[in-house]
């Protein structure tokens, strides 16, 4: 015989998968031709030169070389202004 009377399924205890976002790969690592360096939401960090942005916005590198990330003021439609991260591979 059973503790507890019959009972529907707790609708508790399910927990999704984490996204695992953020930076990867650092300023001044050595990156190969197809390496994420950023995933993330939206463009947090923005593309420079020799990456490319994929779909779901993740960044990743065109060739081999060296991560850089340098600093800019982007200009939104309001004219007011933000300080963009852009990542680059040298």
């Amino acid at each position: 015989m059973s503790k507890t009377k019959a009972s529907g399924t707790t609708k508790l205890g399910r927990d999704s998968q984490p996204q695992y976002l953020g930076v990867k790969l650092y300023d001044g690592e050595k990156v190969k031709t197809g390496n994420i360096i950023v995933r993330q939401r939206g463009t947090k960090f923005l593309m420079g030169d020799n990456v490319k942005l994929g779909k779901d916005h993740t960044i990743y590198a065109m060739k081999d070389g060296v991560v850089r990330f340098t600093t800019t003021r982007k200009k939104k439609f309001d004219g007011s202004q933000r300080i963009a991260k852009i990542v680059h591979v040298k």
